[in-house]
């Protein structure tokens, strides 16, 4: 047990979403006591700040989730939609709803509720990330397939995660941890994808489909033996994933051999001395 928790650490990041990104969901609270002491007009612009600004919370701490997904990967697209860039503008928004009808405290409460945000939040990545020394259009084919292989971990988990047995989401966990180690290395380098697409594609998407089934099979009374079932085929597909990012290494030091004594033999051709000094 202490082996696959402390594999199932392996890798990972600290997440950005912390503190900082649920205390802005603290902030507009306040906003609802003073709504209702007020007017009409008073109350329509308070709520309205108020909402503004839980859905600024909201879409910065989505753009933080999608930057920990980035920076985890070596190759990846940005961020399609600037989450953390509009979160800084409905929170500029939502401040100077919240400092109306006086029209210069709203746009001074406004400039300085982004420039806060971008402070403490930055701003999203704005490059798609390849390999250092690959070829473009590799690396996108790389992402597309990476992407592919994370969209059937999500649905497996979210499948077992019906479920509610915690500790084979724990195990479908784990899993994913090895998974991920054979999608980096492929992202290090994507020659790597002909040997691993297999890996990707066919045999999660023959694991998703399986947590699928077994999700279905748990509602029944007796689910013993079908959990047995999955957790050998998460066994087994564990192994598999280790042992072909294990080859892929392997193979890479095979090539670097290779590459060692083609040098060598032509630098004795050259009349060169490849022996250290001293020996």
């Amino acid at each position: 047990m202490a082996d696959g928790t402390s594999r199932g650490w392996t890798g990972r990041r600290r997440s950005r979403v912390g503190a900082r990104a649920n205390a802005l969901y603290i902030a507009p609270i306040p906003l609802l006591f003073t709504a209702f002491g007020q007017g009409p007009a008073g109350l329509a612009l308070d709520l309205a700040a108020f909402f503004t600004l839980m859905g600024a919370a909201w879409m910065t701490r989505e753009g933080l989730r999608a930057e920990d997904a980035y920076a985890a990967r070596e190759a990846a697209r940005r961020p399609a939609l600037p989450r953390k860039l509009l979160g800084a503008g409905l929170t500029g928004l939502g401040l100077a709803l919240a400092g109306l009808p006086v029209l210069g405290g709203a746009i001074i409460l406004a400039i300085l509720g982004v420039a806060l945000h971008v402070a403490a939040f930055g701003i999203d990545p704005l490059r798609n990330k390849h390999p250092e020394g690959a070829p473009a259009w590799q690396s996108e084919r790389v992402t597309a397939a990476v992407d592919e292989a994370e969209a059937h971990l999500a649905e497996m988990r979210a499948a077992i995660a019906r479920t509610g047995d915690r500790p084979l989401l724990a195990r479908v966990d784990r899993f994913a941890d090895t998974a991920r180690a054979l999608f980096r290395r492929v992202e290090r380098d994507p020659r790597d994808l002909p040997q691993a697409r297999r890996w990707l594609g066919v045999y999660l998407l023959g694991a998703r489909d399986a947590a699928r089934k077994y999700a279905e099979l748990s509602q029944e009374q007796d689910n013993g033996p079908a959990r047995s079932e999955f957790v050998a085929l998460l066994d087994d597909l564990e192994d598999g994933f280790a042992r072909r990012s294990e080859a892929m290494l392997l193979d890479d030091r095979s090539d670097l051999d290779i590459e060692i004594d083609v040098l060598r033999e032509r630098l004795a051709r050259e009349g060169v001395g490849t022996g250290t000094k001293g020996n």
